[in-house]
C-alpha cells in the first residue's frame, strides 16, 4: 500500500503525468533501454515525470542506488518489493511502463517501443516508439493512440497475480 500511495502522491505533487518504469538491476533488456528512458526523460522534462519502479525482491536498496547511478536514470525511484504497484498497473515484465494521469488513471501501459519482437529476438532500431507516441498525445491533450501494448522482457520475480 505504501508504494501505491507514494507513487500516486508523487504524481499529484508534480501536477503532471508520471511514467512508472518497472525495471530490474538484473534484466539485460531493461538495462538496454536505459538510453531510451533517459532520452525521453530529457525530452519531456517539466511536462512528465519518470519514476523508476524496482519490484524484484532480490534488488536491495544499495543495488538499486548503484543501478540508478550506473545507468544515469532519473533519481526518483521506489522499491516495490511487495509488488503492489506493478499489480495495480498490470506490469508483468521488466521493462514495462505505465503512464498515470494526475487524477490517477492509467493512460498507457506496455512496451517502450517495438525493438523486441519476442524474447531473444530484437531489431537494431524500433519502428514504433509507443511510449513516446503516448506521451506526445497526452502532452497536447489528445487520447493515446494505443492505450495498451505487450511488453517483452524479463518476468518479474515472485510476481503472483
Amino acid at each position: 500500500m505504501i508504494a501505491i500511495a507514494l507513487a500516486l502522491q508523487l504524481t499529484a505533487a508534480a501536477n503532471m503525468p508520471t511514467v512508472l518504469v518497472s525495471t530490474s538491476t538484473e534484466c539485460p533488456i531493461s538495462n538496454r533501454y536505459a538510453p531510451e528512458i533517459n532520452r525521453l526523460n530529457l525530452k519531456f522534462a517539466g511536462k512528465v515525470q519518470f519514476l523508476m519502479v524496482y519490484p524484484a525482491p532480490a534488488d536491495t536498496d544499495a543495488m538499486v542506488r548503484a543501478h540508478i547511478k550506473q545507468f544515469g536514470y532519473p533519481n526518483q525511484w521506489l522499491h516495490d518489493t511487495g509488488q503492489r504497484l506493478v499489480k495495480q498497473t498490470g506490469a508483468t515484465v521488466t521493462p514495462e511502463v505505465a503512464v498515470m494521469s494526475v487524477d490517477r488513471k492509467v493512460l498507457y501501459r506496455g512496451r517502450i517501443d517495438d525493438r523486441y519482437l519476442e524474447f531473444g529476438k530484437d531489431r537494431l532500431e524500433p519502428t514504433v516508439r509507443d511510449l513516446e507516441r503516448a506521451l506526445d498525445a497526452i502532452i497536447i491533450g489528445k487520447p493515446v493512440p494505443v492505450a495498451e501494448t505487450r511488453a517483452i522482457g524479463c518476468f518479474i520475480a515472485d510476481l503472483v497475480k
